[in-house]
């Protein structure tokens, strides 16, 4: 005879007959508050460390005693042996479906509201009709059955009278729970939806890559959050399921068995998702009341514009009359509540064709493989284009020509190509390769190690990169050109003014005069600053040439090491690894861009229009103690700027970072220092005032620390 029954109840009458037993139950209360807490309410009150060990003493006691077994322990939520087939279960309740608006625009809403009115004979001076407005939850639908308070059944939608028993699957769903902790009807079926949240289908997709990096063969990608929370729903395997972060949210009831004492507790579809709130299920927080279409109206526009923020998917929204009692006057046609609708938003996905494939050229140089499609209607724009990302994520999709695709666009992401129909794939296509060349100016296309991209090394020479390396070079912390903005920019490459850095120097007063904008005292502001700037300093000429990797602080470790350009481009990879703070990703990417014929050649221009510097013999090694270490400067100086207190530090040999954290060593403070002081407060940080930064530094020049 076992002392528990199927719904974990203890058959004996006597308390602490067995004190294992009072520990079994007592860790099973436990653990279920725990998981409601975590999964649920998103608030952990334990360390996963202290769940772990509470829940591995449970499986202890019950590996012991296996006549103690029960469905709603937490330990269910593993797995069991896998299942030859599913079992039909036939819904006591019909699992009835809502009829979709296809109207994706704010009308589909109004149109809802006209009709909703009609039916129940409202006239316009009567007052708005109440709605609860909803997420329509891209995933799929299931039904949960409780009998005392202990989930026994799991069963998806089927074909709306029939489903599947997938109890095993959904046992293994945090958020769902095994036994309510509240008193709840004998009898109670609540509906919702299990989905996959966006963060955890990409984890999965990432764990399925390295399996397929690994040699399982069995291993595959998904295609979206959905089909993948579908198929764990549908794994004969339960182990499988587990593997698989799936979620839950609750919306809705199926059959109830109401004890007399305790009754409906709402009379409104909102008190019913506030109750099964608080009979510990999970309910989106986008649920809103709604007074008419003006409000449903609103609903849908302001979700339409979060959609892309939320953390799962939707391709819709739903509205539901909110009193039960109107819902019941209103009734069902077709199998349809009337009293309820799902308004959808413009598809995200969508099948098209691949026409093409193209690389384009960024403004920084990198290679980007784009998808020339058929057009194709999706998220609410025209499609031509998407992207294939990189090498390594085009050839991870195959994607080629001639394939039948499937497109997605969210909101304003650009379009991408999420997966490839490989059944209508034509014979004989050929597998995308990158270009070892950059298809616009013809440069060497390079990839870094441990880097997904290639990029063009043409730099300065490139078109494609012409622009961001004109405005790079004319800021202010490199050789500034005062006044020479991006719109500027703009009309000088595109009337084919400027194509390399050295043609700025050879601007004349009467083509810039002519340009959109730009008066004859403008032009000659301009020509002024470009004179001006013919005057810099080789830290500053070094970050204005765009070399990747190279900022400020790298710059000018380059000028002070190796004293003169002359020497930086000549400069070996042994001899840029001994400069400071210069490691082998950095020394590649300088050897790489001087290595460049045409780079060198823009050099050489810039000095013959006159651009120079100081240059000197290479700096001593330094021996500095300040040399290497890390300061953060925050706050306002009375007798320094913070970039005349930055330039100081690093000319002592110090790095200057834009943030505080444990490596930092020193924090200088200002007037209204902010956030950073805090935070080196927090971290036991040094912190010093503009005075002691300075004494420091004089320390180190009288040769004294």
């Amino acid at each position: 005879m076992t002392n528990l029954d199927l719904f974990g109840e203890t058959a004996s009458a006597t308390p602490n007959a067995d004190p294992e037993l009072d520990r079994v139950l007592a860790l099973r209360a436990l653990l279920h508050s725990y998981a409601h807490q975590y999964y649920v309410l998103d608030a952990p009150v334990v360390p996963d460390a202290e769940y772990d060990r509470l829940f591995q003493e449970l499986q202890a006691l019950e590996f012991t005693h296996p006549d103690w077994a029960s469905v709603d322990s937490p330990t269910q939520r593993v797995g069991g042996k896998p299942l030859a087939q599913f079992a039909p279960v036939r819904h006591a309740v019909p699992m009835l479906s809502i009829r979709t608006q296809t109207d994706a625009q704010a009308s589909g809403a109004l149109n809802f509201d006209t009709r909703i009115r009609k039916e129940l004979g409202l006239h316009e001076n009567h007052p708005p009709v109440e709605y609860v407005a909803e997420l329509k939850f891209d995933g799929l639908a299931m039904n949960l059955r409780y009998e005392r308070g202990v989930l026994v059944q799991a069963a998806t939608r089927g074909d709306g009278e029939t489903g599947e028993d997938v109890t095993q699957n959904i046992r293994t769903i945090g958020q769902i729970p095994l036994k309510l902790l509240q008193d709840v009807p004998p009898v109670l079926e609540v509906r919702g939806e299990v989905y996959m949240r966006r963060d955890d289908f990409e984890a999965l997709n990432e764990r399925q890559r390295l399996r397929i990096a690994h040699g399982d063969k069995g291993a595959k990608t998904f295609v979206n959050p959905r089909n993948a929370a579908a198929g764990a729903v549908r794994q004969l395997d339960s182990a499988i399921a587990a593997d698989r972060p799936l979620s839950f949210f609750a919306y809705g009831l199926g059959e109830v068995n109401w004890l007399q004492e305790l009754g409906p507790v709402f009379g409104t579809h909102y008190d019913l998702l506030q109750t099964l709130k608080s009979w510990g299920f999970p309910v989106a927080d986008q649920v809103e009341i709604a007074q008419g279409a003006p409000d449903l109206v609103a609903y849908y526009e302001r979700i339409g514009a979060l959609r892309d923020q939320l953390p799962f998917d939707i391709d819709g929204v739903v509205y539901k009359v909110n009193r039960l009692s109107l819902q019941q006057q209103l009734g069902y046609v077709s199998r349809e509540p009337r009293w309820a609708v799902a308004h959808k938003y413009p598809a995200q996905e969508q099948f098209t064709t691949v026409l093409g494939i193209e690389v384009q050229v960024g403004r920084t140089g990198k290679l980007t493989p784009v998808a020339k499609l058929a057009p194709v209607f999706v998220g609410g724009v025209t499609v031509t284009n998407a992207t294939l990302h990189n090498e390594d994520e085009a050839r991870r999709k195959d994607v080629r020509v001639g394939d039948t695709v499937v497109v997605r666009r969210a909101g304003d992401v650009i379009p991408e190509v999420v997966s490839v129909v490989l059944g209508k794939r034509q014979l004989g296509s050929l597998e995308f390769s990158m270009p070892r060349r950059c298809p616009v100016c013809g440069s060497a296309a390079v990839r870094e190690e441990d880097e997904a991209d290639y990029r063009c090394t043409g730099g300065l020479f490139c078109s494609a990169q012409r622009k961001q390396a004109i405005l790079h070079f004319a800021q202010r912390r490199a050789v500034e050109v005062e006044g020479l903005g991006d719109k500027l920019v703009d009309q000088l490459v595109d009337a084919g003014i400027v194509k390399t850095l050295p043609d700025l120097y050879r601007l004349g007063l009467v083509a810039l005069a002519a340009l959109d904008r730009m008066a004859e005292k403008s032009a000659q502001n301009l020509l002024e600053a470009l004179q001006n700037s013919k005057q810099t300093t080789l830290p500053r000429f070094l970050f204005g040439l765009g070399i990747r990797h190279v900022g400020e602080a790298t710059a000018k470790a380059l000028a002070r090491h190796f004293g003169t350009l002359d020497a930086v481009m000549a400069a070996s990879l042994e001899q840029l690894l001994a400069v400071t703070d210069v490691g082998p990703i950095v020394a590649q990417s300088i050897l790489t861009f001087f290595d460049q014929a045409h780079n060198r050649e823009v050099v050489a221009q810039l000095r013959a229009c006159g651009v120079v510097w100081e240059e000197g013999e290479p700096a001593a090694q330094a021996t500095s103690v300040l040399a290497g270490k890390t300061f953060v400067l925050t706050g306002t100086f009375a007798t320094l700027a913070r970039d005349e207190a930055k330039d100081l530090l690093e000319s002592a040999g110090a790095k200057v970072a834009g943030s505080v954290s444990k490596k930092t060593d020193y924090v200088v403070a200002g007037a209204d220092a902010g956030g950073k002081l805090i935070k080196a407060q927090e971290l036991g940080v040094p912190v010093l005032d503009e005075a002691a930064m300075l004494a420091l530094l004089q320390g180190e020049r009288d040769g004294g620390a």
